[in-house]
């Protein structure tokens, strides 16, 4: 019997009961052969040449220096020469920010420890941002690309999340205020020098300042001497040749300070009518030709005379005469006798002091409104200890130290002070002017004398001491002093010789400018206001 079979089962080819072969393995490429280190082909050559370097970018804080003139500031401004749009554009050039963040700060996280106005110099100034550092010679490149009035000292790596505005703990700055404008008989105003005539001292007014603030033609103020003779020739840089019966007479000219005439000179202050013209045939005091607003100058004893012209004095800025030369004798001459001593430094120092603390200091600065709480700011220290002599012109150091500053603050703080200490206001004045509900108008000091010194990164520095490099200028004092001398310090005194910048504000220095200096207390300030 055979077996059944089923019928649903497909039939199945015998070709394909045949086992199956695996599909034949492929071989590997075989390996490119490795080209020997000494032999290069000009492709090779061509594409090395075109492959740049890849650096990276690094967070650092870069220490410079600058001297303020001739730029509208450190803050760029568009259409405005800053210190901030020069050291940019000097980024670039440099290879330190690529052309994609060329004019665009915010990219490579750009930030500065201060602002400082128009004129202001500095010499500790900070700013942080990721930077290519690489290739070395950053410094080098920098300075090559920036002004010789700006230069950089060097920059040290810091934390990537460093901030130089918001990690900077403390500033100090320094204003270098001259001496003269301490005495309260240097340079004073019209009204005082009126007041003065037939006194004991009478004040003469500022023949020199007044041809600059004014540019009046002719002689002006009342002489205390006569000079015989008539100007035969004023070269543009002052000087003055009087010709004379009996001598010729050579005077250089200067703002305040090294005026030279035979037998005279003048260290500081007074200023004599030479460059304005003399009459020839006058043997007598000049009397007043003109109506200034602001002439005036040092004080000058009654008891000075052409002679003592004719003999030889040696004049101080201040006013004093300090000696006077008859026969070959010396013999002392009155004046007003002012320096800057021990007794002088105790009371600036304690008028400076009323400014340390936190107090609401809208009324030195502009635009802030007393409720604004910007307005209260803390200054740990404010002092005057230090006398420097400049190019001839002895300068007080003023230091003042704190967490930030507004606009025109310091330098309005500095205009109180030395109204106060040429008695044109008292000193109740400063703790009125910081209080909230009083509104005063505080003149301002020129902003030529003030400068950056330091700024300060205290706590970052204890929190990554053992990790990161301090950031500080210890390692650049000597180059930065020897810039501060050569372009701040010279700039300050040579700005003072030639332009007699604080001399002319210290004209400007009275109650008919500033009616608010006139006030005793704050009930007076608030009458003078409702009055208004």
């Amino acid at each position: 019997m055979e077996p059944s079979t089923n019928l649903d089962s497909p039939s199945v080819d015998p070709v394909t009961e045949a086992p199956r072969s695996p599909p034949p393995q492929q071989e590997p490429d075989p390996k490119r052969p490795k080209m020997s280190s000494t032999t290069t082909t000009s492709d090779d050559e061509a594409a090395a040449a075109a492959r740049k370097p890849r650096y990276k970018r690094r967070k650092v804080a870069i220490f410079f220096a600058y001297c303020g003139v001739g730029y509208q500031g450190m803050q760029k401004n568009p259409g405005a020469k800053t210190i901030e749009g020069d050291l940019e554009e000097a980024l670039f050039l440099s290879g330190a920010v690529p052309e994609a963040d060329r004019g665009n700060p915010k990219r490579y996280d750009w930030a500065r420890s201060a602002r400082t106005d128009k004129g202001v110099s500095a010499v500790g100034q900070v700013v942080s941002g990721r930077f290519y550092i690489d290739p070395p010679g950053l410094v080098d490149r920098l300075n090559s690309n920036l002004a010789p009035q700006i230069r950089i000292f060097g920059y040290k790596r810091a934390t990537a999340s460093f901030n130089a505005k918001k990690f900077c703990d403390r500033r100090r700055y320094v204003y270098l205020i001259p001496v003269f404008a301490l005495d309260p008989s240097s340079h004073r105003d019209r009204e005082s020098v009126v007041a003065s005539l037939g006194s004991g001292n009478e004040l003469v007014k500022c023949l020199e300042c007044s041809e600059r603030g004014r540019k009046v033609g002719g002689v002006m103020g009342k002489r205390n001497f006569e000079l015989r003779g008539c100007v035969s020739e004023v070269t543009g840089c002052g000087e003055v040749t009087v010709d004379s019966d009996d001598a010729k007479v050579g005077s250089g000219i200067t703002s305040n300070d090294c005026c030279t005439v035979t037998g005279i000179e003048v260290k500081e202050g007074i200023v004599d009518s030479l460059s304005n013209g003399i009459d020839d045939k006058s043997n007598s005091d000049v009397i007043d030709k003109g109506d200034t607003s602001s002439v005036v100058d040092n004080v000058v004893s009654a008891d000075t005379t052409p002679a003592d012209l004719d003999t030889g004095s040696v004049i101080k800025l201040d006013g004093e005469i300090a000696e006077t030369i008859v026969n070959g004798e010396e013999k002392p001459a009155k004046g007003s006798g002012f320096c800057y001593g021990e007794k002088e430094n105790e009371r600036f120092n304690s008028i400076l002091a009323y400014y340390v603390g936190t107090h609401n200091f809208h009324n030195f600065t502009t635009r802030t409104k007393a409720e604004d709480p910007s307005a209260r700011r803390y200054i740990l220290s404010f002092n005057a200890n230090d006398v420097v002599t400049v190019e001839g012109i002895e300068f007080v150091k003023c230091e003042v130290v704190g967490q930030s500053f507004m606009l025109h603050q310091i330098r309005k703080m500095m205009g109180l002070a030395v109204a106060i200490m040429r008695n044109c206001a008292l000193e109740t004045l400063i703790t009125n002017a910081l209080q909230k509900d009083v509104n005063i108008n505080v003149p301002t000091a020129p902003e030529v004398g003030l400068y950056l010194d330091e700024c300060f990164f205290t706590s970052y520095n204890n929190k990554w001491k053992d990790s990161h490099e301090e950031l500080s200028m210890k390692a650049y004092e000597k180059e930065a002093e020897d810039f501060k001398m050569k372009y701040i310090y010279s700039h300050i005194a040579m700005t003072e010789h030639k332009e007699g910048i604080v001399a002319l504000w210290l004209h400007s220095l009275n109650c008919r400018n500033y009616p608010d200096l006139r006030a005793g207390d704050k009930q007076e300030l608030t009458e003078n206001k409702s009055s208004e």
